[in-house]
């Protein structure tokens, strides 16, 4: 994991309400963190996820994901640094939903 989705996980979700699993396998690809209950998934994402070729991947991915009835939700490294308690906020939002 990297130093973010280290922070989301040991400060939140691995104490959190509702069960969740880090570094899921799902139709062949790995997400950061999956709540079954929730039918939710949080991706963490760095740099790389910001080229072209990093584009195409998380969309044709988030595609396969909702196609299993998913919701895919993702966040910044910058935001988990800058803004933790913002994302914690979103993600309970969504839990709710």
């Amino acid at each position: 994991m990297t130093l973010q989705e280290r922070h989301l996980w040991y400060c939140y979700l691995s104490k959190h309400r509702f069960h969740w699993q880090r570094q899921r396998v799902i139709s062949g690809f790995i997400v950061d963190f999956y709540c079954h209950a929730a039918k939710l998934v949080i991706e963490i994402d760095g740099k790389q996820h910001y080229t072209e070729q990093g584009i195409a991947y998380d969309t044709e991915r988030t595609k396969v994901l909702e196609g299993y009835g998913l919701k895919v939700l993702r966040y910044t490294n910058k935001q988990l640094a800058y803004d933790f308690q913002a994302v914690c906020l979103d993600i309970e939002r969504n839990l709710l939903q």
